[in-house]
């Protein structure tokens, strides 16, 4: 059984002019691996991601012929019966620390909720679990870090802090929403790789959103291309530059290289194919 079963899964929402599917029946599985979604902005990707948790408020609205993780069934859990399964089972890094850190709660008080929310401890047992976590996204003097406010760390420390409160809980499945996008060039290959390093060592499942190809085939085992919130291509990470399908093709060409040549960079040829 895998972890995470999705089949026809549709987010909708009312427009003027009618139901608008921003996800229009995608399936896939997920086991314990680490799956890469990427597209362009408006794709579906980070819809689907909020789908997983039902994160979709009204008036939108989430439908699944399958909608199953780890043998739970989602469409039927009650909005308290998700609020145990967040966090504690399923966590989720969105893209900007800035405005997902509470700005009035110092970072230790921010990752210890995270862990009180789903489990009852000691106080000082959660005080070690916490700068234990920070030790482990790799944030020096962790009992300093741990009484700062967000307004006095970096955005590469924002995010560590972040993610140690999204893995303190010991989730079976991360979804990393941009985990890097608000973060310098010389931050992301670190923060990378402490989500990597976490996630091999805890055995969980990934699923990392992106719209950058060339990290996701560096650090996801599977990619999904999604495209008007449809699933147009999917293909091991190491078989990425062979794709075939025309809008895969053409977001790889879009990426510039090192030694480029070309005088200006190639846009889409939408002409050539169609969203199913």
């Amino acid at each position: 059984m895998s972890l995470l079963e999705i089949e026809n899964l549709r987010v909708t929402f009312p427009t003027p002019k009618g139901n608008i599917d921003v996800v229009r029946g995608i399936s896939f599985n997920l086991d314990r691996e680490r799956l890469g979604i990427v597209g362009e902005s408006g794709s579906g990707k980070s819809m689907t991601g909020r789908a997983i948790l039902k994160l979709i408020r009204a008036p939108g609205r989430v439908s699944a012929d399958t909608f199953r993780f780890d043998g739970i069934d989602l469409r039927n859990q009650s909005e308290k019966a998700m609020r145990s399964i967040r966090g504690a089972r399923i966590s989720m890094v969105m893209q900007d620390p800035k405005f997902s850190l509470n700005p009035v709660m110092t970072v230790g008080e921010q990752i210890a909720e995270a862990l009180q929310t789903h489990k009852r401890l000691p106080r000082r047992e959660i005080r070690n679990r916490v700068h234990t976590m920070l030790e482990a996204v790799r944030i020096a003097d962790p009992e300093r870090v741990a009484t700062l406010y967000p307004h006095e760390i970096s955005g590469g420390m924002g995010q560590r802090v972040m993610i140690a409160m999204m893995l303190i809980p010991e989730p079976d499945l991360l979804i990393a929403d941009e985990p890097t996008s608000a973060l310098d060039v010389s931050v992301q290959a670190q923060v990378l790789d402490i989500i990597d390093e976490q996630v091999k060592r805890k055995g969980m499942g990934l699923i990392f959103i992106s719209h950058d190809l060339n990290l996701v085939s560096s650090y996801c085992d599977r990619i999904l291309v999604m495209n008007s919130g449809t699933i147009v291509e999917e293909c091991n990470a190491g078989d990425l530059r062979n794709a075939t399908h025309p809008y895969t093709r053409g977001l790889i060409a879009a990426i510039p290289q090192l030694n480029e040549t070309r005088d200006e960079l190639p846009v889409l040829d939408r002409s050539t194919w169609v969203a199913k």
